[in-house]
């Protein structure tokens, strides 16, 4: 019988109910798919991208309490979080940001 995503450290209810919606509905699903691809397929789905969602997601698979990631590693998952969010950009946010890169649009009056 599949094991809850709940049973994953630092999932609950919530986030669990969001990774089903993709596809992901056990914990064993979740561990084979891993942290980043199943995160990806989160991000795919419309859903909004948070670090600290992230992170808690990547210290839960290893078992461990959400606010146990500090230092160096903190650094290096922001860096994965930020990469897994410029792939997940819609073709249009990518087009406008390369413009904005090579100065072809007038800052936002905001």
């Amino acid at each position: 019988m599949p094991r809850p995503l709940t049973e994953i450290p630092n999932i609950g209810p919530a986030t669990a109910a969001a990774f089903a919606r993709v596809g992901i509905d056990d914990a064993d699903r979740l561990v084979a798919i891993g942290a980043d691809a199943a995160y990806a397929l989160w991000l795919a789905a419309g859903n909004a991208p948070h670090f600290i969602g992230y992170y808690a997601l990547v210290m839960g698979l290893q078992g461990r309490p959400w606010n146990d990631c500090r230092g160096a590693e903190k650094v290096a998952l922001r860096a994965r979080f930020d990469a897994l969010k410029e792939n997940a950009a819609s073709p249009r946010a990518l087009f406008e940001r390369r413009l904005d890169e090579i100065g072809l649009r007038a800052p936002r009056a905001d």
